[in-house]
């Protein structure tokens, strides 16, 4: 998605500046998040906790690279992975669902994908991101991205995504 091709500096001011929104809607409706992260290892988790007095509404993360980890820390089926695998929407609505599951979050937010160089394929090459969002009283969403790039910026659009679809998805419930 060509929107969140950024250089370097623009896209850390864009994250930094998707995260500054977030806090505010997550402390106006008391509200706190969890992640649950693939590709980007951690990436959404450390851009959240840049911003100062994060504790208020980051409850907490889970980097879930592996399958096995998908399976034990997220609850995410074995045959979901087997049937869809681990860069499918099914696998990221159940780590959403899971991560919501295993923590005293509200929202949450799932990402798994093919940051490159390698490990693409002609159905999902490097660049196929899916990030899902789950919150009480919200029904989960998932959607499909397909960046470009190299691996860090393939991991910098998805992490804007990530918080961009958090705003998004508070911004819904309070209409």
């Amino acid at each position: 998605m060509a929107i969140y091709k950024q250089d370097g500096g623009a896209m850390q001011s864009a994250i930094a500046q998707a995260v500054k929104t977030l806090s505010l809607a997550l402390v106006r409706d008391q509200l706190m998040v969890t992640t649950a992260e693939s590709c980007t290892g951690g990436m959404v988790s450390e851009a959240l906790t840049q911003l100062p007095g994060s504790s208020v509404w980051f409850e907490r993360a889970f980097i879930t690279y592996s399958n096995d980890a998908k399976t034990e820390m997220l609850g995410v089926k074995s045959t979901t992975l087997m049937t869809h695998g681990a860069v499918s929407a099914a696998c990221v609505e159940e780590m959403a669902i899971g991560s919501l599951q295993q923590s005293h979050a509200q929202l949450s937010v799932a990402i798994s994908g093919i940051a490159g160089p390698d490990g693409g394929s002609q159905a999902k090459p490097v660049g196929t991101v899916w990030i899902a969002w789950a919150g009480h009283h919200m029904s989960v969403v998932s959607r499909l991205f397909h960046f470009t790039g190299d691996r860090r910026s393939i991991r910098e659009q998805a992490t804007l995504a990530a918080l961009n679809g958090m705003i998004e998805r508070l911004h819904h419930r309070t209409e």
